[in-house]
This record gives C-alpha cells, structure tokens and sequence, in this order.
C-alpha cells in the first residue's frame, strides 16, 4: 500500500513537472526556498549586542576629533571676523580721515557720527555688528594699546587669556 502511495506521488509530480515545464520548477524552488526562510526568525541579543558595540567604539573613536575641529573652526571663523571688521575700520578711515573713537565704537561702520561729514557708509554688508561665534560682542578700542586700533574677541572662555579655544582672538597678531 504505501509503495503504491509514493509511486502515484512520484507519478503526479512527474506530470505536474511536464505540464508546467520550467514555470512549474521555478515555482517549486520558490517555495522550497521559502519553506527554508520561514525557520529563521530575525537576529539574536547577542548579534545585536555586538552590533552595538562596534557602533559604541568607532563613535568613541570619531567624536573626538570632530568635536576638536568644531573649536578650531569657530576660532578660525573669529579671526575672519576680525579680519572683515577690519576692512571696515579701514575703508571708514579713509573716508572721514581717522578710526571711530571708542565711545562710538563699531556702530559707527553702520550709520554717520557727529563730525564725520565724508561718512560714505554703511561698510558693512549686512547692516550689523556680528558677534563672535561664541554670541559676545567683539570689543572695539581706539586708540589701541597696539596700534590705531584693538579689536579683539575673548574666545570660548569669554575671558581674557587662555589657550587653545580659550584664547583671545586679536586684530594685532595673526593666528599661531
């Protein structure tokens, strides 16, 4: 009885096979495959664990010295500002003939001061003072200590001193 079973199963397969053709085997591999993928279900705690922990070390590797970047370019950012607020300390010197004083101070490069009758501003772009990339006010001196005019930031530690971010970003030295 049961080999009579398997030779008709044997035998409808083999008709099956020859009806569809190569339809009929694409399909019967199809679902093998999927009776295969139905046994696995997703990633086990420990797969993940050191998914995660690799994930853990290349950021503790990384962040570092992105965040070493960030510093260095607010500080480079200052000095460009400096450098621009120079330009128009300069370009208003040419104009009235002397640098503002420090009562009028950098608003000065953005609407006339009394006694200043060639004022041809504003020499500022964007008609404001921007503030250091730290959001403090450059300070403004004229006459400077060292030269016709200080204009300086006090960098991240919004104190005068310091070293690396912390340092004074100043008009009169270049950066080191």
């Amino acid at each position: 009885m049961m080999r009579l079973r398997n030779t008709f199963k044997y035998e409808f397969e083999r008709k099956n096979k020859l009806m569809l053709g190569k339809q009929g085997e694409v399909d019967m591999k199809r679902k093998q495959r999927a009776r295969l993928f139905r046994n696995q279900h997703g990633l086990t705690m420990i797969e993940i664990m050191v998914v995660m922990i690799i994930i853990g070390l290349l950021a503790a590797l990384v962040a570092p010295r992105m965040f070493g970047k960030l510093g260095k370019a607010k500080t480079n950012a200052a000095f460009a500002q400096i450098e621009m607020l120079g330009t128009a300390l300069d370009s208003f010197r040419l104009d009235v003939g002397r640098y503002p004083t420090t009562s009028e101070g950098l608003e000065a490069l953005l609407s006339p001061v009394s006694g200043a009758d060639d004022w041809n501003g504003p020499y500022l772009k964007k008609n404001e003072i921007p503030q250091d990339p730290w959001g403090v006010d450059y300070v403004y001196q004229s006459p400077g200590n060292h030269g016709d005019y200080d204009l300086s930031s006090l960098g991240a530690d919004k104190a005068e001193g310091g070293e690396g971010e912390n340092r004074d970003i100043v008009s009169w030295k270049g950066l080191e």
